[in-house]
């Protein structure tokens, strides 16, 4: 079994914020079409690697619909994430919203990109939405980047300060009940987020994307950092994921290849493994 824990929809009406076909055309991509047309080429993608499910990441704050469209059309195969901005003020009914009739499973924070710290009370709003409703809140950490602005020569005016997950340490013990994602391992820190999750047991770490965050820690290689994450989160807390994101590159398989082979490396046993590639998944996205 194997389920990816963090791959992202970029849907025809985020393309339209990037400048529509001449996005697509500019790097070299496949125009995504319709939400269920997407939807079903995401799924035959995730049938041609050996993937049972993935989570869907609609990546802007009002493209939640796009997602809710592709997780009706394939329910047994995607779960949908969503972007929210805490700092506009429709957020906890938009949250409400997507949740409610799109039965999307998880809220995405993105403090650096929207520039607001998570000690603000705008993020509790929010979470009060979310708590009652069962649903995780995906908050990211450390160094961000979005692939695309670069490609496209767009700014990217985000602002790390933001980023820290010791941030997430009394959000995490005020809403037990929530489990909060930190993908990356922390994108950078990897330190800061191995204290949070320590001390806060509803913190889950993903394990998405090339990890090149490693190159701010002389001398930990990707084995050395599933090794302490191991030992502080323990098997049941780590959800695998790859980032991926376009087509017609689709889904990364060499991502999932090197995770595999540092855990090779570790001597990491089968149910373990099965744990992080695709059990803790389907423990919290019943």
């Amino acid at each position: 079994m194997l389920n990816d824990a963090h791959c992202h929809f970029f849907s025809t009406h985020f393309f339209a914020a990037l400048g529509g076909g001449a996005a697509t055309t500019a790097l070299g991509w496949d125009a995504p079409g319709q939400s269920t047309e997407l939807a079903d080429r995401w799924v035959a993608e995730l049938d041609r690697h050996g993937v049972s499910r993935a989570a869907l990441i609609a990546t802007l704050p009002d493209d939640a619909a796009s997602v809710g469209e592709a997780v009706r059309r394939h329910p047994s195969r995607l779960v949908g994430f969503f972007m929210v901005d805490p700092t506009q003020a429709t957020a906890p009914v938009d949250a409400a919203y997507a949740i409610d009739r799109d039965r999307l499973r998880t809220i995405c924070l993105y403090p650096a990109m929207h520039r607001y710290g998570l000690h603000d009370v705008r993020v509790r709003r929010v979470l009060d939405v979310a708590a009652p409703r069962g649903v995780c809140v995906f908050v990211h950490c450390g160094v961000l980047s979005v692939g695309v602005r670069k490609k496209l020569g767009l700014p990217s005016p985000f602002d790390i300060r933001f980023s820290n997950p010791v941030d997430l340490h009394a959000l995490a013990l005020a809403y037990p009940s929530i489990p909060f994602i930190v993908p990356h391992f922390g994108a950078g820190y990897f330190r800061e987020a191995l204290m949070v999750a320590d001390l806060c047991s509803n913190v889950v770490f993903d394990t998405s994307s090339s990890n090149a965050w490693i190159k701010y820690h002389p001398g930990l290689t990707l084995a050395g950092v599933f090794r302490q994450a191991l030992g502080v989160l323990g098997p049941d807390r780590l959800l695998f994921g790859t980032d991926s994101s376009f087509f017609p590159r689709g889904w990364v398989a060499h991502i999932y290849e090197e995770q595999a082979s540092a855990l090779d490396e570790l001597g990491v046993s089968t149910e373990v493994r099965q744990k992080i590639f695709a059990g803790n998944f389907d423990r919290l996205f019943r």
